[in-house]
């Protein structure tokens, strides 16, 4: 017996507020600007960011310590003034915030189930800001399934 797959795409872009520089959760806002999830029984949502001086990824959700420490990592494994950079002229941290943007990437793709994002136990969107006044960072999100 062959059975219809009705496929339903949805997309959304739009900006989240400026923050400090840190990581941020915002998967709350991300599910409360994106409704359309819910109406979704199993499928795929990609949250892309559209900079190249902020990234995002999924981590520890509970704990604000964890996101300090990302902070204190990523501060020591791409320093700012090194004097062998050529892209300087944004400020200290434009090229070490590039650099990072690079190692965590800018997309991040969770499974839907039941109308909502299937994260495991702890897991949630970072947003990582990597600027010290990097503005309003610009989201799309789009969202695939049944």
């Amino acid at each position: 017996m062959d059975k219809k797959i009705e496929m339903k795409i949805y997309q959304k872009a739009f900006a989240i507020r400026e923050r400090k520089r840190g990581f941020h959760l915002i998967t709350d806002e991300i599910v409360n600007a994106f409704p359309e999830i819910g109406n979704l029984k199993i499928g795929i949502c990609q949250v892309f960011i559209q900079h190249t001086s902020a990234s995002l990824t999924i981590n520890e959700n509970a704990d604000p310590t964890v996101r300090i420490d990302f902070e204190m990592f990523f501060n020591k494994a791409v320093p700012e003034n090194d004097p062998d950079y050529e892209h300087d002229y944004e400020g200290s941290d434009d090229m070490p915030a590039h650099l990072k943007a690079a190692l965590l990437g800018n997309s991040v793709t969770i499974p839907i189930r039941n109308g909502k994002l299937a994260f495991g136990t702890w897991q949630g969107i970072y947003l990582c800001e990597h600027r010290n006044y990097g503005g309003k960072r610009n989201i799309i999100v789009t969202a695939w399934g049944e």
